[in-house]
C-alpha cells in the first residue's frame, strides 16, 4: 500500500498561509484610509494650534507668574519664589486676612449650594417625571432660569430683596411682618450670604433637575414595578430603589456645583461686591480684586497665586468625588 505524496509548497506560502497574496483594492482601501486620517488631523489642528497658544501658553504663564511680583505696567518680573502663597495663606497681614475671611465664606457656599441644590432638584424631577401631560412645557418652565441673562437676573434679584422690594412686600402682606429685613436682605450681614447661597442655587437647580430626569427616563420599569410588588410604597421607591441607581448623577451634580461654589464670584460681584464689609467676600472675587482693582500694586503675581491655590483644592476634590463614586458604583 502505497502512501500518497503532496507537493511540498516552498516559500512562505507554506507556512500557514502567511504568504497569500492581499485580496483585490487593499492598497487602495489603505490609502485611503490614510487619507481620511490626514483629513482628520488636519481639520482638528487649527482648534490643536489655537489650544496650544491661548490655552497652554496662559496656563504656563499664570503659573510662573505665581511666583513673582508684577503690577501689569513694568517690563520686569520679580521672582519671590514661594512668597506670594505664604503672604495670601498667613504672612501678610494686609492680603492674609481678607483671603481667610473669604475662604471661611466659599467653605460655607460649598457646602450647601450643592446640597441645597441636590434636596431641590432631585424632588422636582421625580414629580415632573410623574408628569404625563405638559411635561415639555413644564421643563422648559423650569429651566428659564438658567437660560436667562446672568446680569439682568441679577438686577432683578437685587431689586426684589431691596428694603421696599417684593420679598418684604410679600411678607408683610401675608402677616409676617416680623421676618422683614429693614435693611434688605443683602444689607443685613445676618442673611446676606444665605439669601445669596438661595439666588446660586435657584440658578443651578434647572441642570441638576434635568439631569435627574434624565435618569428617571432611563431606569427599567420593570425594577419600580417589582419594588411595589414587594410592598413598597412611593416613598420607599424612591429613596430606596431609584435614588441609590441615580447615585452617578449625584455625584455630577454635587461636583459641578462644587466647582461652581469654588471658582464663581460673578453673583457676589454684582449683587454685594463682597458686602456688607467682607460678609460675602469669596475666594474668587478676592483674586479677581487682587488682579483688576489694585493695579497700582504688584498683585498679579498674589492673584495668579490664588488661583492656582483654587484649582489645587478643585482638583482634591474632583478626585475625592471620583473616589467616592467608585467606590459605589
Amino acid at each position: 500500500m502505497t502512501t500518497a505524496h503532496r507537493p511540498a509548497l516552498s516559500g512562505p506560502a507554506g507556512a500557514g498561509g502567511e504568504g497569500r497574496r492581499p485580496p483585490a483594492g487593499a492598497p487602495a482601501r489603505r490609502r485611503r484610509i490614510r487619507l481620511e486620517s490626514v483629513s482628520g488631523y488636519l481639520f482638528v489642528a487649527p482648534a490643536v494650534i489655537l489650544f496650544a497658544v491661548m490655552g497652554l501658553y496662559t496656563i504656563g504663564y499664570g503659573f510662573a507668574l505665581s511666583f513673582a511680583t508684577w503690577n501689569g505696567f513694568t517690563p520686569d518680573w520679580k521672582w519671590v519664589g514661594l512668597d506670594n502663597y505664604a503672604d495670601l495663606l498667613w504672612r501678610d497681614p494686609v492680603y492674609a486676612p481678607p483671603v481667610q475671611a473669604a475662604a471661611l465664606n466659599t467653605l460655607w457656599v460649598m457646602i450647601f449650594v450643592p446640597l441645597l441644590t441636590v434636596a431641590v432638584s432631585f424632588p422636582l424631577a421625580v414629580l415632573l417625571n410623574q408628569v404625563k401631560r405638559l411635561q415639555g412645557v413644564l421643563r422648559s418652565i423650569y429651566f428659564v432660569p438658567y437660560v436667562t441673562s446672568g446680569i439682568a437676573v441679577y438686577f432683578a434679584w437685587r431689586y426684589i430683596l431691596q428694603p421696599d422690594g417684593a420679598v418684604n412686600f410679600l411678607l408683610g402682606q401675608l402677616g409676617l411682618g416680623s421676618l422683614q429685613e429693614p435693611q434688605g436682605w443683602l444689607g443685613n450681614p445676618d442673611t446676606a450670604l444665605g439669601t445669596l447661597i438661595v439666588v446660586i442655587v435657584w440658578g443651578n437647580v434647572p441642570v441638576a433637575m434635568l439631569l435627574y430626569l434624565t435618569g428617571l427616563q432611563g431606569i427599567n420599569p420593570s425594577v419600580l414595578e417589582a419594588a411595589q410588588l414587594d410592598g413598597a410604597g412611593w416613598w420607599r421607591t424612591n429613596l430606596s430603589v431609584v435614588w441609590p441607581l441615580l447615585m452617578p448623577l449625584t455625584a455630577i451634580n454635587v461636583l459641578l456645583n462644587l466647582r461652581e461654589s469654588l471658582h464663581g464670584f460673578q453673583t457676589f460681584l454684582v449683587m454685594t461686591n463682597g458686602g456688607p464689609g467682607t460678609h460675602t467676600d469669596v475666594l474668587g472675587l478676592e483674586a479677581y480684586r487682587l488682579a483688576f482693582l489694585e493695579n497700582l500694586n504688584p498683585t498679579l503675581g498674589l492673584s495668579s497665586a490664588l488661583g492656582w491655590i483654587l484649582f489645587a483644592v478643585a482638583m482634591v476634590l474632583a478626585l475625592i468625588n471620583l473616589r467616592v463614586l467608585r467606590s459605589r458604583v
